[in-house]
């Protein structure tokens, strides 16, 4: 068992089933997502069958299952940002990272999440990359967004 994981397990002193969201909240907090491993080790401890374990945990669509990029960025999908057109942000995004929703880069620069709701409707449709909000986004305006972020790295 990874140290990480037996910090984090030991934080739940006789733990049981009904721990398992905290559980998994806490580790994607402290390792940014869920792996095969983890997921094994706390269902070792909680006595759980890992397939119940990855069940649960693909039933919420804020587990991740893949390493998170550098840059994590977050479509809205929300009624207000969905009528304002987020699907074509969303394809744009897809087709300028070259990867789709759930997937991070092969040069682990980027990830990629649809979520239900950003809360910020006033902007739609919106955007966030690691928590920083873009407004009202085009098809357009993404190339100018992934381009900055992309410089980003050049810079540094």
């Amino acid at each position: 068992m990874s140290i990480a994981i037996q910090e984090i397990l030991a934080k739940y002193p006789n733990a049981k089933p009904d721990s398992l969201i905290p559980i998994l909240q806490h580790v994607q907090e402290q390792m940014g997502f869920l792996s095969e491993d983890s997921v094994v080790e706390v269902g070792k401890y909680l006595n759980m069958p890992t397939s119940k374990i990855f069940g649960v945990a693909t039933f919420y669509n804020q587990f991740r299952f893949n390493a998170p990029g550098k840059y994590h960025v977050m479509v809205c999908r929300g009624t207000a940002c969905h009528v304002l057109g987020s699907a074509t942000v969303l394809d744009e995004i897809e087709k300028n990272l070259r990867i789709k929703a759930g997937q991070t880069s092969k040069d682990k620069l980027f990830s990629l999440e649809v979520v239900a709701c950003i809360g910020a409707c006033g902007l739609a449709p919106v955007i966030s990359i690691n928590g920083e909000f873009h407004a009202k986004v085009t098809s357009e305006s993404i190339k100018t967004i992934v381009e900055e972020y992309r410089n980003r790295e050049v810079q540094q």
